[in-house]
C-alpha cells in the first residue's frame, strides 16, 4: 500500500514537472514566431506595373515583411539555403521573368503566382498583346542580338540581309541589308534552336508584337532572306526615328546599305572592260591610180 502510494506521489510530481515545461516553452514560442516572420521577405514590383507587362529583373525586388507570407506570394530562400546554393536567390526571382501581369499592381505589391500568366499557358498572349496587335513567330538567324541578348519585354528591330548571285549584277549590289520593321515588342523567345525543313539548324523562333501590315512585311521578308534582330534601348526612340505608339513598331524609313556601301573596295575587284583605241589611218599614193587608206598596226 505504502508503495502504491509512492509511486502515485512520482506520477504526480512529474505530471508536474511536465506541464512547468509546457509552460514555460509556449512564451518563447510565441515570441519566436513574430521574429521569424519579421525577418521573411517576398518579391514586390519595384515601380507601378500595367497589366500585359512583361516582367523583367529590374521590375522585382525582395522586400521584408513583418507578418507570415500569404499563399500564392514568392518567398526568399532562407539565408542558409542561399548560403548552401548560391543560384538559389536568383532561381526564385527568375521564377517571374518573362511572365505577364493579369493586372496593374502598384510599387511595393506583391507579385503574385496567380497573378502573372507564362508563356505557354493557354491565355498567355490573350493578356500580353496590346489592343489590334497580332503576334507572329519569325526565325532569327544567330548572331547579334539574338545569341542570349534578348529578354521578354525588349524592343528590337527586324534587319533582312539578301544575297543576288546574277553574274550580270554588280559585285558592290549583290549583298544588302535593310531594316523592315523598327521598335517591336518581344514576346517570347524559344529555348532552344530551331530548324528548317531540311533539318539545319538556323538560329531561335522569337515571337513578336506586330500590327497587321507589319505580319504581311516579316512574312515577305522571310521568304526574301536571312532574318536578324537588334536590340533597343529602353526609351524606345533615337533620333532618325519617331515615337511609335505604345506597344507598337513603326514601319522603317533606313536607306537600304549594299555591299559597296560596307567595303569600297568591292568597286575595285571587278576588272574594268578594255575598250580598244582607235587606230590613225595612213593615205597612201600610188602615181595615178589613186588611193588607199591602211590601218597601221
Amino acid at each position: 500500500m505504502r508503495a502504491k502510494t509512492i509511486l502515485a506521489l512520482l506520477f504526480l510530481v512529474s505530471i508536474g514537472v511536465a506541464a512547468t515545461v509546457v509552460l514555460r516553452s509556449l512564451p518563447q514560442n510565441s515570441e519566436a514566431a513574430p521574429e521569424a516572420a519579421a525577418r521573411e521577405e517576398i518579391l514586390v514590383a519595384t515601380m507601378p506595373l500595367a497589366a500585359g507587362t512583361l516582367l523583367r529583373a529590374p521590375d522585382v525586388t525582395w522586400q521584408m515583411i513583418g507578418r507570415a507570407a500569404e499563399r500564392g506570394e514568392i518567398v526568399r530562400p532562407s539565408a542558409t539555403v542561399r548560403e548552401a546554393q548560391s543560384k538559389a536567390d536568383e532561381e526564385a526571382r527568375s521564377e517571374v521573368y518573362g511572365a505577364a501581369l493579369r493586372e496593374a499592381v502598384s510599387m511595393g505589391d506583391p507579385i503574385r503566382r496567380g497573378g502573372i500568366v507564362k508563356p505557354g499557358d493557354r491565355d498567355f498572349l490573350q493578356i500580353v498583346l496590346s489592343p489590334g496587335a497580332r503576334a507572329i513567330a519569325i526565325p532569327v538567324a544567330t548572331g547579334g542580338a539574338s545569341t542570349g541578348l534578348l529578354n521578354p519585354g525588349d524592343r528590337v528591330d527586324v534587319i533582312l540581309t539578301q544575297k543576288f548571285s546574277d553574274s550580270a549584277t554588280p559585285l558592290t549590289h549583290r549583298s544588302v541589308s535593310e531594316t523592315v520593321v523598327e521598335n517591336l515588342r518581344v514576346l517570347v523567345i524559344d529555348a532552344t534552336d530551331a530548324k528548317t525543313a531540311a533539318g539545319n539548324t538556323f538560329g531561335r523562333t522569337v515571337t513578336l508584337e506586330v500590327m497587321p501590315g507589319q505580319a504581311e512585311k516579316i512574312n515577305v521578308a522571310t521568304e526574301l532572306g536571312k532574318l536578324s534582330l537588334t536590340l533597343r534601348g529602353r526609351s524606345g526612340t533615337d533620333s532618325t526615328t519617331a515615337a511609335p505608339r505604345p506597344g507598337l513598331g513603326k514601319e522603317s524609313g533606313v536607306k537600304p546599305t549594299w555591299a559597296g556601301d560596307v567595303s569600297p573596295a568591292l568597286g575595285g575587284a571587278v576588272p574594268e572592260k578594255v575598250i580598244p583605241a582607235a587606230r590613225p589611218s595612213v593615205e597612201i599614193i600610188r602615181g595615178t591610180k589613186g588611193t588607199e587608206s591602211v590601218n597601221t598596226h
